[in-house]
Parts: structure tokens; sequence; C-alpha cells
């Protein structure tokens, strides 16, 4: 049996609890629910969710200031993971940001995170510097990549 096609769909109230549930497995250092909704109709983002069938199975959001994209969060549920998804995430994340003006994008990631690194290399993110001690929950430096065209 085939499976089911990824969906986007712009983040809604209604997809917070499960969006948490995935928050928690996957980040240390998970947003609390208040910073999710407030992503809910900003008008500077762009926030999918990814849906394989009715489950959600990841989410992505930017922020689009001036001509440059911020992707501010990426995230695949962890029994999802290995299977395309953050990179489809990704890609639609960035078009959707070029739609409302954005020409360039950037983003913060552990350093200790070479799945996410490597998928960002792939779609032509390069290095340009660390923040030091960036992550609050143990202090670990994050690589700031930038995709210069999109």
């Amino acid at each position: 049996m085939k499976p089911a096609p990824l969906r986007f769909e712009s983040l809604q109230a209604s997809h917070i609890d499960a969006i948490m549930e995935i928050e928690k497995q996957v980040h240390s250092a998970p947003w609390s629910r208040q910073s999710f909704e407030n992503e809910v109709g900003h008008k500077d983002g762009v926030f999918l969710v990814a849906f394989k069938g009715p489950a959600i199975v990841g989410y992505a959001g930017a922020w689009t200031i001036a001509e440059e994209a911020h992707v501010i969060t990426v995230a695949v549920d962890p029994g999802q993971q290995r299977q395309g998804i953050g990179r489809r995430l990704v890609i639609e994340l960035l078009e959707r940001t070029k739609v409302k003006g954005a020409e360039c994008a950037t983003l913060e990631v552990r350093v200790s995170n070479e799945p996410a690194i490597a998928l960002y290399e792939s779609l032509d993110f390069i290095s340009v510097g660390t923040r030091k001690k960036y992550y609050p929950d143990n202090r670990e430096d994050a690589l700031v990549m930038w995709k210069y065209s999109l």
C-alpha cells in the first residue's frame, strides 16, 4: 500500500496540541504553548503544519523581515523522521516566504545536530559563523547558516 501523501496547512489553534507533543519529544528546550499561539496568524510569519493522512507529522516556521526569511523552527515526529518530511517542509516554507518577498534565508542550528546541518547544506545553506552558548538548556553553540538566494 502506498503511503499517504504529505500535505501542508497554515498553523491553526486546533493544531497546537499535536504540535506540542512533537515539540516535547524533539527539543530539549521546547517552546511554550503561548509561543505557538503567537504564531497563529503572525503578520510577518509563515508557519506550516505537515500532515500525512489525518496525522500531524511535523511543522516549520519562519519570519519574513524585509527581504530575509529567518527560519525559527523545524520539527518532525520522531516516528516519521528519515522519510524526507523535514526536507519537504523546509522547501515549502522557503517557497512561501519567497512569495512574501524573501530573497534569502537564515537559521541557527545546534552544532551537534549533524542530520539537520546536512539537510540544510543539501538545500544550499552555508555555515557563516557560530553563536556561542546560544541554547539556554545546555549552553550549546549554534551554527549560523545562510541561503543567499531563494
